[in-house]
């Protein structure tokens, strides 16, 4: 109980009984979108993959390779696009402290800061590139992994589109609502969006490939 009380005066918060159970949300926020948007990518984008080349090949080996492909690519361009986009808002956060710092000093600031309340000034917390990136390709390359699985060890044609139909719902359902939970926002419609667009996503491509199939005779 002392712990948690001194947990409560360092970083400033009210130790009041009905505000010790709040918990900011918000601070779960960058490694919550790398990892849920990582898994719902690799889930979605690798199975739309394999049901768009199910719409014109039959054989279990096309769909395979198509689905592993997909993983590694989309693993790698999720880590490097991660990457570039928070090391992009590192560099954007330390430039505007490098400003408020020119300008209290400037101001003739002591280093206890502006406010003047003669404690120590308040540190910030800079995402890492690094764990993002990594984060984001591990979170992809799970989610890939699940139509992998599940059309690895059919041969039946229609028996394997539905394992892999059923699969993939099953695991939105599960990171919708991991997710919802996770960011404290309504489960039900957060676990429906995630469905919802996976179906959208995988229906249309397996419509518009047996389409393109159908028109251009390959």
């Amino acid at each position: 109980m002392a712990c948690y009380e001194f947990k409560l005066t360092v970083d400033g918060v009210s130790s009041r009984p009905e505000e010790q159970q709040e918990f900011n949300y918000s601070q779960r926020a960058q490694w919550l979108r790398a990892a849920v948007l990582g898994a719902n990518d690799g889930l979605v984008s690798t199975a739309s993959m394999m049901m768009g080349v199910s719409a014109v090949r039959t054989d279990v080996r096309s769909m395979i390779m198509t689905g592993f492909a997909g993983l590694v690519a989309g693993a790698c361009s999720m880590a490097i696009g991660e990457f570039v986009s928070v090391y992009s808002q590192v560099d954007v956060e330390v430039a505007q402290m490098k400003r408020e710092r020119r300008k209290r000093e400037a101001g003739g600031a002591g280093p206890q800061g502006v406010d003047g309340g003669g404690g120590e000034p308040e540190k910030a917390e800079l995402p890492s590139p690094l764990q993002a990136a990594a984060a984001s390709a591990l979170a992809f390359s799970v989610g890939a992994t699940v139509p992998l699985l599940a059309a690895g060890f059919i041969r039946s044609y229609k028996v394997r589109l539905g394992v892999v139909c059923a699969a993939v719902t099953l695991a939105l359902l599960t990171f919708g609502f991991t997710g919802a939970k996770l960011g404290g926002v309504p489960v039900g419609r957060s676990t429906a969006r995630v469905l919802v667009g996976g179906w959208i996503a995988m229906a249309v491509t397996y419509g518009l490939m047996k389409m393109v199939d159908g028109t251009a005779g390959f």
